[in-house]
């Protein structure tokens, strides 16, 4: 019987049939053991195979996955060798950051898009909380929203609890509707919010903000899968405060930063790091501020990351 993984809740899945009836799930000890190197083999957003419940135990195990078309992933921590798969079969993933309480690096922002370009999953970003910012931050996020713009990312800017959210509903909605949408971000970024104004009936619940670190506090424990009415699903994913990217090709990571790799095309050579190379076209767009420097920082972190790393793209 096959179904999709539609909640993660640690020790067992929740899987809907093509019936349309939900069953708890587990996964077998041994098959952990396929050459998963994942803290979680199974993720929200498949497609598996699952057994029937033995009337011993009352439970249905997953038993094969069918092949991904893509996926969202991150190092499970700093420090650690192996990763986690957020989500996978995803058409958008839409990044939820903030200037403020708390205040989203663009070296997340980067990473994630990153991640995304890499796996072939269209991002959007959502510049939330704009109700909280003063003159010079405003100045600010829309600095950022052209940058991002300009390199050909979608960036909706609104304010999901501050009385001005109608118009970044729309287009979340618009875009979201009949597809199959991630919604990601750091803690506290008021990725909750947004999703109950999308679907009002879900109520989930909303974080606050540490007074002492102006960081979130984590809501969403687990992935969920939630439908649209319209036709589609959002995926809520618990907040994360890094996002460390594990499995790129040092040779690749170029290519995951579009105006990055459409001036890497000028570089006198075809293996170009751009790191020390003579006649690096890229370097020389950056002195130029033809390319962002916080973009190349970022690019630059993917690389010592992928140098460090024994896991690739593909593997």
């Amino acid at each position: 019987m096959k179904g999709l993984v539609i909640k993660n809740t640690g020790s067992c899945y929740v899987v809907r049939t093509e019936s349309g009836i939900d069953v708890n799930c587990k996964i077998k000890g041994n098959f952990r053991l396929r050459g998963i190197r994942t803290t979680n083999p199974v993720a929200v957003g498949d497609v598996v195979e699952i057994s029937s419940a033995a009337a011993a135990d009352d439970v249905s195990y997953i038993t094969a996955i069918d092949e991904r078309r893509n996926y969202i992933i991150r190092r499970a921590s700093n420090l650690s060798k192996e990763s986690h798969i957020i989500a996978a079969n995803i058409d958008y993933a839409f990044l939820i950051v903030t200037i403020r309480e708390p205040e989203t690096s663009t070296t997340f922002i980067d990473r994630f898009l990153a991640t995304a370009e890499a796996y072939g999953v269209k991002a959007v970003i959502v510049v939330n909380k704009m109700d909280l910012l003063d003159d010079e931050e405003r100045e600010y996020a829309d600095a950022l929203a052209y940058l991002y713009r300009s390199i050909g990312y979608e960036v909706i800017m609104m304010s999901a609890a501050g009385g001005d959210a109608d118009d970044g509903v729309s287009k979340i909605l618009e875009l979201a509707s009949g597809h199959v949408s991630l919604f990601s971000g750091n803690s506290g970024v008021g990725k909750s919010t947004i999703i109950n104004l999308l679907l009002p009936g879900v109520n989930l619940k909303v974080g606050s903000i540490s007074a002492s670190h102006h960081t979130g506090m984590h809501t969403t424990t687990f992935s969920e899968m939630f439908q649209l009415p319209g036709g589609g699903y959002i995926i809520d994913t618990p907040g994360i405060k890094g996002f460390g990217t594990i499995d790129f090709d040092k040779g690749q990571v170029a290519h995951y930063f579009p105006e990055i790799f459409r001036v890497s095309a000028d570089c006198r050579y075809y293996n170009c790091t751009h790191t020390h190379e003579p006649g690096c076209a890229v370097r020389e767009a950056v002195e130029q501020s033809l390319i962002s420097e916080s973009r190349y920082t970022s690019y630059l972190s993917i690389l010592e990351d992928s140098s460090d790393s024994k896991y690739r793209k593909g593997y």
